[in-house]
């Protein structure tokens, strides 16, 4: 027998999909971004009103800490809730399969047989499953709720997580103003959130595949418009309110 390729197949370019559930690096850009938003919209709103450097970085530094800790304190509860939830579903399909059987060989076999899988075929895929409580669990779960029982996620690493990217975002914008006076840290300070905007944009358009142009003008954008405003209200409202 030839192994030669058929001349009329076309050649087709394989192409794979990524990880949508990881996430780890996506999340920490983003943490970064909300980060760096913030704090500097914060820093140049108190450097408006010309007060003196320490109270542009008390202000930068209470920022810092309080949207880490927030952003932290709220991711830990969002995962916290999701893997609740889930480990309920996960309870109650593992005392379905405990206590009918049965059923669930049907209800899987008819998800595979949706799936367009012949019916002998599903039914003897389904009872292989089933023959293995963890792996039939795991079939269950996959198939009705799209979950892993293994990969739930971790509270708590999501909220380290959560709080050290939106500190380094802040912290780009504060820096200055720990070594320089009043007008060199508001031009260093743009001058970083500028940079670390295109940086952002560019990881952003990575991970997206859309116009890194496009994102990282927007990311300009969403970081210094922002700044300027805040900047203009202080400078209009001063010290004095």
């Amino acid at each position: 027998m030839s192994s030669r390729a058929d001349p009329g197949i076309k050649p087709v370019e394989i192409h794979h999909h990524r990880d949508m559930h990881g996430g780890a690096a996506r999340a920490a850009v983003f943490g970064v971004s909300d980060g760096l938003v913030s704090n500097v919209g914060l820093i140049l709103g108190v450097a408006g009103a010309d007060p003196a450097p320490s109270v542009v970085r008390l202000a930068g530094l209470a920022g810092l800490i309080a949207g880490a800790v927030s952003m932290a304190a709220g991711e830990y509860n969002s995962m916290r809730v999701q893997q609740e939830l889930y480990q309920r579903e996960l309870d109650m399909e593992r005392e379905a399969l405990e206590r009918f059987p049965h059923v669930e060989t049907v209800e899987l076999t008819q998800i595979y047989q949706s799936k367009g899988v012949e019916a002998d075929q599903a039914r003897a895929l389904a009872e292989a499953m089933m023959s293995d409580p963890d792996r039939a669990l795991e079939a269950h779960v996959r198939e009705e709720l799209g979950i892993s029982p293994g990969n739930l996620g971790s509270p708590v690493t999501a909220a380290v997580s959560s709080f050290i990217a939106f500190a380094i975002g802040a912290l780009v914008p504060l820096a200055p103003w720990f070594f320089l006076g009043h007008g060199g840290a508001i031009i260093l300070s743009l001058s970083f959130a500028l940079v670390a905007a295109v940086a952002v944009g560019a990881a952003t358009a990575r991970f997206t595949e859309r116009s890194r142009p496009r994102t990282m003008l927007r990311q300009i954008a969403f970081t210094m418009i922002p700044a300027g405003i805040t900047y203009g209200i202080g400078k209009a409202v001063g010290v004095n309110v």
